[in-house]
């Protein structure tokens, strides 16, 4: 098969993070790689076609605004599908724009993938059908995802979840003894940050009047500047940057917005106040479509309330400040909640995982003898 050339296409910064270590397993096994993702996928691919992951493009209306710029970048995708026949492309989660290049695909000939499914199972169950019609073969990250997509007649693999290479395990015990250090994660696009992080920063002056010498960082989104942060750096927050995980780890609670950063405090051990507000055009939208009773990874795993959630209207500052100062003041409570979120990681597989996705790809291209799932295929 030579040096197949593959295209992943990422939309948001998690899928940059995960679309650039998929690139990096691919190029190990002899394959080369073109990318539409983030400034990590720019760094990992041997050809970046476009910057979408930094783009923050997210809800039902918002991304209306830059629909010239999805237009005209659909356009080049069919472009580059035509004129350089890639062996395969990978999608990474992110369905509104990642609908439009697997027709692309189907269209140009070109097998598809998708590493890191769409949330199919929280709304829009129609999209499994058109899933099926498109994708040659799921690579899920979440075991009920299996099931869900095999159920659906789609050809669909387990690989394991990605972050269980990345987030370290935590230690068994962790005390909790001044000064206590808070973490606010406010999400990682500019709307996130822009709704969340004043939210977080008056639940905070709350939360120091019953912890006066609480330490707060804010963990900043690598697409956003400085500036965007600069009322938590005048309020006292330290604010950092890091691939890793190492600050994060010695966190005794964060103020969290709903998304990947949740799954990533439950594997270290982190309890967490999630919350997540919309604007409410889109809230609206959303509510009408849900159809699952949690929002935090966490708490969807376990099948029940591990960590406090606040959505919308139930986002104030005395109501986060109240359910972090619950868990604070109450240690037998707290000690519970780490080891529940600890036992979540044996759930989501064995490490591994974007090996074991690349793997499948690129067995899947060699054989002529049927789909990835009629064959023996790395299990997680």
């Amino acid at each position: 098969m030579g040096h197949p050339l593959i295209l992943i296409v990422a939309g948001d910064p998690s899928g940059d993070l995960h679309g650039s270590h998929l690139a990096r397993a691919l190029r190990r096994e002899g394959a080369r790689v073109a990318a539409v993702g983030g400034p990590l996928l720019r760094l990992e691919a041997d050809e970046f076609i476009e910057d979408l992951a930094s783009r923050g493009l997210t809800g039902f209306w918002e991304p209306l605004a830059k629909l010239g710029f999805l237009v005209r970048l659909a356009l080049r995708l069919k472009r580059f599908l035509k004129a350089r026949r890639p062996a395969a492309m990978v999608c990474i989660d992110y369905y509104g724009f990642n609908r439009r290049a697997l027709a692309l695909a189907k269209s140009a000939k070109v097998p598809a993938f998708y590493y890191i499914s769409p949330q199919v199972w929280a709304s829009r169950a129609g999209r499994v059908r058109a899933l099926k019609k498109f994708v040659r073969s799921m690579l899920v990250i979440f075991p009920f995802e299996e099931r869900l997509y095999r159920q659906a007649g789609v050809n669909c693999t387990f690989v394991g979840h990605p972050l269980l290479d990345l987030a370290p395990q935590p230690p068994a015990k962790r005390l909790l003894q001044p000064p206590l250090k808070l973490g606010l994660l406010p999400g990682s696009r500019a709307s996130e940050v822009n709704r969340h992080l004043p939210l977080f920063l008056e639940s905070l002056r709350l939360i120091r009047r019953q912890f006066p010498q609480s330490q707060a960082t804010v963990f900043a989104s690598p697409n956003l500047p400085d500036s965007a942060y600069a009322a938590a750096v005048a309020a006292g927050c330290e604010l950092v940057r890091e691939l890793g995980y190492r600050r994060r780890a010695e966190l005794d609670l964060a103020l969290c917005s709903s998304g990947t950063a949740t799954l990533e405090n439950a594997l270290l051990g982190l309890p967490m106040v999630v919350v997540y507000k919309l604007s409410w055009p889109t809230y609206a939208v959303a509510r009408s479509l849900i159809r699952v009773r949690h929002i935090a990874m966490a708490n969807i795993l376990a099948g029940r309330t591990l960590v406090p959630e606040l959505i919308q209207r139930r986002a104030t500052p005395p109501d986060v400040a109240r359910a972090a100062r619950e868990l604070l003041e109450d240690p037998r409570r707290y000690a519970r909640v780490r080891q529940d979120l600890i036992a979540l990681r044996p759930l989501l597989g064995k490490p591994g995982a974007t090996q074991r996705a690349a793997l499948a790809i690129l067995a899947d291209l060699r054989t002529d003898s049927g789909p990835a799932g009629a064959r023996e295929r790395p299990q997680p």
